[in-house]
């Protein structure tokens, strides 16, 4: 059985989607529609920007969600999922590829969401670290520790490395109690705030009326989602689940974990490099069969 997964923000490069859009007629219309849904022309950000143009929250989101969508549409009938999965900004993706939602919905809620994120990060100071080489439980415990400013669980991004995300203060104030409790890494990351975090709130309410607002309809095949790694057929729930996505982390072990508890014996990345999820991937277990779209 195959599962496709679809990355998120962090998985743009220059140039992307430029071959596509000069070699495939179906590539370029939805290019050209997707400019025309924005109302400026994304595509000669991704096609002629810089690195630090294609780093932009409010280009980034858009432009990640536009090529993963472009190589499924691409695939034609050879796209047949038995189940899905998308690293955050990912899972939107993936219920534009799965059909429940469509195109222009998705890439207005993608568009939205990026604002409503950017908006958010400049309300708080904050960021993200990456903290490798310690067991889940006592990264969150170590981060419960610190009461007086926000710093939590983000990205479960495979065993032994866990994204926290805070207030710039609590991460400075978590990072050397994670040291001495015998972390081998504790890595600041280069991002807009402190995405899946409670300081994310803002967007979360600025987006969940576009998101009560949007037509969502069953997809063809299970969705498994961020905020608690379980597959989701129904709209009402995949509905409220993607509400709920922006403060909550992202549970990627455990969903990866659930697939391949399920029968997903290999997985497909669709976009960016075809190399960030998969990694991951294989990191959860060394077994797993992937591939790339």
């Amino acid at each position: 059985m195959k599962g496709y997964v679809f990355p998120g923000q962090g998985s743009q490069f220059e140039g992307m989607g430029k071959e596509q859009y000069e070699s495939n007629s179906l590539a370029k219309e939805l290019f050209e529609e997707a400019n025309d849904i924005l109302g400026w022309r994304i595509t000669d950000i991704m096609f002629e920007g810089t690195k630090e143009d294609l780093t932009q929250t409010k280009v980034t989101q858009p432009a990640v969600f536009l090529e993963s969508i472009v190589r499924a549409r691409m695939a034609g009938d050879a796209f047949t999922p038995d189940a899905a999965a998308g690293h955050s900004l990912g899972e939107l993706t993936a219920l534009v590829a799965t059909g429940a939602l469509s195109f222009k919905d998705g890439l207005i809620l993608v568009s939205k969401r990026a604002m409503a994120m950017q908006k958010a990060c400049e309300l708080v100071d904050s960021t993200m670290a990456a903290v490798l080489g310690m067991d889940d439980a006592t990264v969150e415990e170590i981060c419960a520790s610190i009461t007086d400013e926000v710093v939590v669980a983000a990205n479960y991004n495979t065993p032994g490395q866990l994204v926290i995300s805070g207030s710039r203060k609590g991460i400075e104030l978590v990072t050397p109690l994670l040291q001495e409790r015998g972390a081998k890494r504790v890595v600041a990351l280069s991002v807009g705030g402190a995405f899946h975090s409670p300081l994310m709130q803002p967007a979360q309410d600025e987006l969940a009326e576009a998101i009560r607002s949007t037509h969502f309809a069953v997809p063809i095949c299970p969705i498994y989602q961020n905020v608690h790694a379980q597959p989701v057929n129904d709209p009402e729930d995949i509905r409220a689940n993607l509400i709920a996505q922006l403060t909550s982390p992202v549970r990627w072990t455990q969903t990866i974990e659930n697939m391949i508890a399920n029968g997903i014996t290999t997985f497909i990345e669709v976009g960016g490099s075809g190399a960030v999820l998969r990694g991951m991937i294989r990191k959860i277990n060394k077994e797993a069969v992937t591939d790339a779209l």
